[in-house]
């Protein structure tokens, strides 16, 4: 019997790729316990798309991004819990 085939679906942008990446880090059990999370782009991620997802997530109502230094971010969303 023959294997079914397999397709993969175009690869994903680097937008895509940070969001899912974000969206895990941000999901894990110990940053919701802090609702706090730092981290920065990866090489492999586009800059401009980085700053895109950024925006987008700083622009959500109790959500702060923080810049630190060497490009790192801090994600922290306490305020919306609180609210």
């Amino acid at each position: 019997m023959p294997r079914p085939e397999f397709t993969t679906s175009k690869p994903h942008s680097s937008y895509e790729a940070a969001g899912r990446r974000l969206h895990a880090l941000i999901s894990a059990p110990g940053v919701q316990k802090h609702q706090a999370v730092t981290v920065c782009r990866l090489d492999h991620e586009s800059p401009e798309d980085w700053e895109r997802l950024l925006e987008e997530i700083g622009e959500t109502a109790g959500i702060r991004v923080e810049n630190l230094e060497g490009g790192t971010v801090r994600i922290d969303w306490r305020e919306y819990c609180d609210s």
